[in-house]
């Protein structure tokens, strides 16, 4: 099929935008909706093995790690009917990012648990790809630990983390869990920016005073009807606005690891064992974005 006279005028900026909204067939399938909980839905890891695993005991799920090198595995049982989510971010700026990724890799193989992706996943996956990535903001933790670790088990990591979708949507349609959100326009989308909102959130581009990018408040806006549940910015204790919830509290900064047990909306933490990483930016929800100005 060729594009109509209509279609060859348009500027070069429209076509470009709409191929970027076209669905890109070779992501990870994001619509799960005829899956159901209840859920354990669990917060930024960030390479805390120790609180991942005392988390999960709390919860109610069994979980060990044996062996030694390449003899290294993890050993997992969850609850009867309940199933774990993890939110992304599992690795970077903690202590131990390969047993937490060997714990959450156990447990999807297993049907356990379910996971999202992240972007300090997806920066980490690149970097195991050859691609040229910056080791900075703690993914230097995780090449350093990584160099330990066998090739197979290098491999394994890049297609899991390759494997995971940018979101998704259970529950009949009512939970939705993204590593930093989800528009509520981009719900049942599966194209190039809903996977980048799931990964950066609503970001201007800009840098901030620290030199990170700059972020903006998307719940402030979010009217939508399922409940989106995400992390990716670092709050002093789950909050909820606009029928939705921040869980990232700060474990690897020195807080704790939370869950949110879904359907019943309660709150399970952990405290974290120690300040593993310097905050650059205070804890808590970012700005909303200036009056007038796009996303």
């Amino acid at each position: 099929m060729f594009p109509s006279p209509s279609a060859t005028s348009r500027s070069s900026s429209t076509r470009e935008a709409e191929l970027l909204e076209t669905p890109v067939t070779k992501l990870p399938h994001t619509d799960r909706r005829r899956t159901h909980g209840p859920f354990d839905i669990i917060g930024d890891v960030h390479g805390c093995a120790d609180e991942l695993v005392a988390l999960l005991v709390r919860l109610g799920y069994g979980v060990r790690l044996q062996g030694e090198g390449e003899t290294r595995r993890a050993v997992t049982r969850a609850p009867e009917g309940r199933r774990a989510v993890f939110v992304g971010d599992l690795v970077d700026r903690g202590p131990n990012a390969p047993d937490v990724v060997r714990l959450v890799m156990e447990m999807v193989a297993r049907g356990q648990a379910f996971a999202v992706v992240g972007n300090h996943d997806d920066r980490f996956m690149r970097w195991l790809k050859g691609n040229d990535v910056k080791v900075t903001h703690g993914l230097e933790c995780t090449v350093e630990q990584y160099a330990g670790e066998s090739e197979a088990f290098r491999q394994a990591t890049r297609a899991f983390i390759a494997s995971l979708p940018s979101y998704l949507w259970v529950d009949d349609g009512r939970l939705v869990v993204a590593h930093a959100g989800l528009k509520e326009e981009m719900l049942g989308r599966n194209t190039v920016p809903a996977r980048r909102f799931c990964l950066y959130g609503d970001i201007s581009g800009e840098r901030d005073a620290q030199g990170l990018p700059e972020r903006f408040n998307w719940a402030l806006d979010y009217g939508g009807t399922p409940t989106v549940v995400y992390g990716h910015t670092p709050v002093a204790e789950p909050e909820w606005l606009n029928n939705t919830v921040c869980i990232d509290t700060a474990c690897v900064f020195g807080g704790k690891l939370s869950a949110l047990r879904w359907p019943e909306k309660e709150i399970v933490s952990v405290p974290a064992r120690a300040i593993y990483a310097t905050r650059r930016r205070p804890l808590g929800l970012p700005p909303p974005r200036p009056p007038g100005e796009e996303a």
